[in-house]
């Protein structure tokens, strides 16, 4: 963006100093256009100026919105360069359309919200249903009928498994039209793809209007049936691999436990069926009110799935404006909700191999606009054009940018259908009562037994890093900037190589 100014701002100038500021307004025919670059300017402009956290974090929805002109800035970029100079970009802006496009039909579905958590600390956990696969169905049948013979307290198989597939710390865009029909927000996914298959998971904590709202509507005593859900997502990050370090120490504050929450799920489910070394686990929480304590209940998926005793986890925990505890932790309120037949689970839009669809849908609509471009270009524009220039380079830049968007639109709109009748026109029910673990101790006493609560204080976080254990110890941490600078701070100067230092922001 800043070369982009600089190189407005120098013509700017140079028409100014040279009394030719009618050039600001020519649109040539043939030629550079130079108020659609000046349009197309200021549409980055904009787009830039909402990306300050001043702006991003306070109002988000300007920031999500404004950058929609992104399509105004390409739109008159291409006018102002012409469609031969602009084609230099279109790979990139072409795999764009297609993805873009994909999740546009993905958040035109609504989705089918099985059931909730409320917290008395003004937090939701909502579940949405997934959709596991006929092969996913017959393999844990398989597995259950393993479990009537072999008397193990651990089964380890490889299972294929053709689900939407993510990683810890993923985030997934939530619109709820009840409380805005506009607004779309990022959440963190709570929930492993591994450990539960049937089900996705985000928490929101109610601090905003949007939250706060949905808090409210979900805690208020009349029974809510259904809430009607879209979805954008998940978009996965580039994940840490966990599994290369001895031990894994994990600092939050506040909701910031929310991605660990979906490390600590995961390494959950690796325990019970991997036979690869698990890290020890620490995670280091603090939270203002004794009311936050029941996010710690969340670390555990709603359908309770055992875990294994070789997990080797220690939940300190500190509430830091109160002395004591003042509120019960375990007030937990679970709603289940009614979907409609029509709404469907969470599923990969280009089903289990999407890969391949997607490099289809790229292939074939790029041949299709190549096609297409080569018919118009023969018949339309030589027979008539013939130096008389009838045709403005502006016309020709919409002809081709309606051929690129005709060719992304029909190839991903018929992938879409094509996946949605081979693969999900059977009524895939909810796996309530499957689940791949068998282990032998009950979660909440083996969480009770590993949790340490501190009132009254905030966490030596000095004390706690420094002097750990091992060759390779993960420091993760998600909170404040400042507890993530002073995290940061010590393990850079005050400590061994052996700690190795990551931080994980939502700060959108």
């Amino acid at each position: 963006m800043t070369l982009f100014t600089c190189h407005g701002l120098c013509y700017v100038i140079y028409w100014i100093s040279t009394n030719q500021v009618y050039e600001m307004l020519e649109w040539d025919r043939t030629a550079i256009s130079n108020i659609a670059g000046e349009i197309a300017l200021v549409a980055g402009l904009v787009m830039w100026a909402t990306t300050f956290p001043a702006i991003r974090r306070r109002f988000f929805e300007v920031f999500f919105y404004t950058h929609y002109l992104y399509i105004v800035f390409m739109l008159f970029f291409v006018f102002h360069v012409g469609i031969s100079h602009s084609l230099i970009s279109l790979p990139g802006f072409y795999i764009f359309m297609v993805d873009r496009f994909l999740r546009f039909l993905q958040s035109r579905n609504k989705i089918k919200l099985v059931s909730a958590r409320v917290l008395p600390c003004d937090t939701v956990e909502l579940s949405f249903s997934k959709n596991p696969s006929e092969l996913l169905q017959s393999s844990l049948c398989y597995i259950i009928f393993l479990q009537l013979i072999i008397h193990s307290t651990t089964i380890c198989l490889s299972i294929l498994i053709i689900v939407l597939m993510y990683s810890p710390t993923s985030i997934l865009f939530v619109n709820i039209p009840s409380i805005s029909k506009l607004q779309w927000h990022p959440f963190t996914i709570t929930s492993s793809s591994k450990l539960e298959p049937e089900k996705l998971s985000v928490m929101i904590k109610g601090q905003g209007k949007w939250s706060t709202k949905l808090c409210q509507m979900l805690s208020s005593p009349d029974k809510i049936d259904r809430l009607t859900v879209s979805i954008e997502g998940p978009y996965v990050p580039s994940s840490t691999d966990f599994l290369r370090h001895d031990s894994l120490v994990m600092v939050s504050g506040g909701s910031g436990i929310t991605p660990f929450i979906s490390i600590i799920r995961d390494l959950i489910y690796l325990s019970s069926t991997s036979t690869c070394q698990i890290p020890k686990m620490t995670l280091i929480c603090a939270f203002k009110k004794s009311s936050d304590l029941s996010m710690l209940d969340l670390i555990l998926p709603i359908s309770g799935e055992m875990i294994s005793s070789f997990l080797d986890i220690q939940i300190k925990a500190f509430v830091t404006r109160e002395t004591e505890l003042t509120q019960t932790r375990n007030i937990i309120k679970p709603l289940c909700f009614k979907p409609y037949v029509s709404d469907q689970p969470i599923s990969p839009i280009l089903g289990p191999n999407s890969w391949l669809c997607l490099a289809t849908i790229l292939f074939s609509s790029f041949m299709i606009f190549i096609i297409t471009i080569g018919i118009i270009t023969r018949y339309h524009f030589y027979p008539i054009d013939q130096g008389l220039n009838k045709y403005t380079s502006a016309y020709k830049s919409i002809i081709y940018l309606l051929a690129i968007s005709v060719s992304v639109v029909a190839t991903s709109s018929i992938a879409v259908l094509c996946n949605k009748k081979k693969y999900y026109t059977k009524d895939n029910q909810a796996l309530e009562s499957l689940s791949p673990l068998v282990t032998e101790s009950s979660p909440q006493q083996l969480l009770s037994q590993s949790t340490s609560i501190h009132y009254g204080a905030r966490p030596n976080l000095n004390k706690l890093l420094v002097g750990l254990k091992g060759s390779s110890v993960g420091v993760l941490v998600c909170g404040p900037t400042k507890m993530r600078q002073e995290v940061a701070k010590i393990c850079s100067f005050r400590s061994p190589e052996n700690l190795q230092f990551e931080s994980i922001s939502f700060s959108w």
